[in-house]
Formats: structure tokens, sequence, C-alpha cells
């Protein structure tokens, strides 16, 4: 079946696929985004760290560590050495948690073709620094265009052909206006895109990663406060007015608003804050159940990126004075020593503001003390 553009769509521009691509991570994401692309057509070539994960991904098709029920494509080669992967590729995407990447970016600088575009798929600001995953890239690879791929995707959804969309998102050059299917973004979207995994185009990159980053710390919240047994009208005031901090961070470090409407703002929210399949969703439902942080998972060492970026997203909100109440309150629980139950409190017993935020309007909460009394009590 043919299908036809819509009346009022722009003619589409061709963009040419990358013909060989480096995915640098096997873990289960960049597994997954190495058999997309691999399905799509690309030669791909996935480094993973593990040489028994390597080994196993040529021999059965299958990454043991990860998703190992799931058939990979048998055109897709697992590597040990960064070097074979790099060798000849066109473009690169590293898929590593956020605190390695700047490391595996210094290694990936080492054998990269000059100048060849470089796609983060990792989700967090650096601690230590404040710098979104492309800026700390970006330090790192010099001479390389920076960009990210963000959105609503679960890897194993994604790996078995689940109807997945994604954005890939650069900065734009004036040529890439002119030319905008010449563009990295353009060819990574095309190069990532099949019968089922969809890619937009962005030129806010800096807006993708606020909402890649914020949207884990909200996820906690929504998860403590489902695990101390409020339900759907809760979940939707945290989500909503997660939004609006996820957009005050973009326009402070000057993204867009509306990006943050997307499938990586809105979209990636909305996936990570309703199902416990997000680690996220799942270590605040178990805070919020009285689960002690040393306990949850089995007492597993996982790692919860929000946990992480709950920090990190408020030491950056701070310096930069955007108010940030939903991370605020998480970053109290897991870093502070406040209770679940009288941070929360606080949170709904908060001055009434205005929506829209341009009214700039505040006003002093009629109940403020029996909420917080009534809700801690609640809670705990």
């Amino acid at each position: 079946m043919k299908i036809q553009p819509v009346n009022g769509d722009p003619l589409p521009h061709h963009a040419k696929p990358f013909s060989r691509l480096a995915v640098i991570g096997a873990g289960s994401w960049g597994t997954a985004l190495a058999a997309t692309a691999a399905r799509a057509g690309s030669t791909v070539r996935l480094w993973g760290r593990s040489g028994e994960v390597v080994d196993a991904i040529n021999r059965n098709h299958r990454n043991p560590r990860y998703m190992d029920d799931v058939d990979l494509p048998e055109t897709l080669l697992a590597v040990h050495e960064m070097k074979a992967a790099l060798d000849g590729a066109e473009a690169a995407m590293i898929v590593v948690p956020s605190q390695s990447v700047r490391l595996v970016a210094r290694q990936v600088a080492e054998h990269a073709a000059p100048g060849i575009p470089i796609s983060i798929c990792a989700k967090g600001i650096e601690g230590e620094t404040g710098l979104l995953m492309t800026q700390v890239a970006e330090e790192e690879l010099k001479g390389h265009p920076v960009g990210v791929v963000s959105g609503p995707t679960f890897a194993r959804e994604t790996a078995l052909n689940h109807p997945t969309a994604a954005v890939a998102a650069f900065p734009f050059s004036y040529r890439d206006r002119l030319h905008p299917g010449d563009s990295a973004a353009a060819r990574f979207a095309v190069t990532l895109t099949t019968e089922s995994f969809r890619a937009y185009v962005s030129d806010d990159p800096i807006g993708v990663e606020v909402g890649g980053a914020v949207k884990n710390v909200i996820a906690i919240a929504c998860g403590m406060m489902t695990g101390a047994g409020f339900a759907e009208n809760t979940r939707a005031a945290l989500i909503t007015r997660g939004v609006d901090e996820m957009k005050a961070l973009a326009e402070a470090l000057g993204g867009r608003r509306e990006t943050v409407t997307g499938l990586s703002g809105v979209g990636d929210l909305t996936l990570t804050c309703s199902s416990p399949t997000s680690r996220n969703m799942s270590l605040g439902q178990q805070l919020g159940k009285g689960i002690a942080r040393a306990d949850c998972f089995d007492g597993a060492p996982v790692v919860v990126e929000g946990e992480r970026n709950a920090k990190s997203v408020t030491d950056l909100a701070r310096r930069l004075n955007v108010p940030m109440p939903i991370c605020e309150t998480v970053r109290s629980i897991l870093f502070d020593g406040a209770a679940l139950g009288d941070a929360f409190a606080a949170l709904w017993a908060r001055p009434i503001e205005s929506e829209p935020r341009t009214m700039a309007l505040s006003l002093t909460h009629p109940a403020d003390d029996s909420a917080v009394q009534t809700l801690a009590e609640r809670i705990s």
C-alpha cells in the first residue's frame, strides 16, 4: 500500500543512511539500537567490554547478559576492540551509562575517522561539571559533530520490533538549513528507521537532553507516591508539573520549551512514569513502600540513572536559579535524609502558583498546616 502525503505536509527531502555504523556499548539499549540499524540495512559493528558477550552475540545472535531470549540480526557483528568497531565507520553511537560517557568518548576519539558525527545515547548531567552528555562528549571529541538520540523507548520492546519512536537531534548549521537531508540528524534518523522503528529529526539537542535527564527524577517521584498507596490523580499531577520543570531548565540552558512537549520530554516521561519496567519508577515504588535503599532490588547493585540525576539536575538548577520543587523533593529524600512523608507533604503545601508560568502569581496556601500534617501521616 502506497502511503499518500497528508494535505499541507512538506515535500519530503532525501537523506542517505550511514552505510557503516559503530555502536559503542553492548548493554541492553546499545544492543537494541545496533539491531535496529542492522535491520535497516547498515553494516553495524557493536563494541562490548565483555569478551563472553561479544562471542555469544556472534555465535548465537543473542546477548546473554541482556535480553537473552531475543534474536538479533545475523548481520550484526560484535567486537571486543574499539578500533575494530570504528574502523571505516561513517558515524558512531555512544551507548553507555552517563558516568562513563567522558572516558568512552575519549577512547572513541583515538580511533574514529576525523569529523564523523557521533550520537550520544545516554541520559543525564555530569555531576562534577553540570554539563549535558553531548557537552561532555564535545570536550573529548574535538572536530566531531555531536548530537543525541533519545525518546520513549524500552530496549526490549525495541529489540522485539514493537512500533517505537525516538528523535535524533544535532545542532543545525546554515548548510543544514539549506540541505536538511544532508544533516547528521536526518542521516541518523533514516539509518535507524525500519518498518517498526520511526525516528524524528530535531535541531535542539539541549531540549532533548534535558527531557531525558529530568524524566528519570520525576519517575522516581511517581514511583514513591505510587508505592505509598496513591494512584492516578497523584501521578498525573507529578507528570504534568514535572514537564514544567523540564521546560524551565531547558529554556534556561538555551533549549526550546516546545522540544520538551515531544518524544524526548513528554513521551519519555510518560513511559518512564507508567511502568515498573523502568528502574527509576521501580526504585521509587520500593522506597514508597518503606523498603530501605540498600534492600531495593533484593539488594542487587542496580544502577538507577535518576538517582544520580536527582543531585546533578538540582545542582545545575540551583546554579541557574531555576525552581524544580519535585526534583528537589526527590533529592531531599535520596541524599539529605528527609522522611518521604514529610518531603512530599511539604511539596503539596507549597504556595499556590499560576499556570501558565508567565502570570508569575503566588498565593498563600490556605490549608498548608493541615496539608503537611495529613499527607505526612498518610504517607508514613
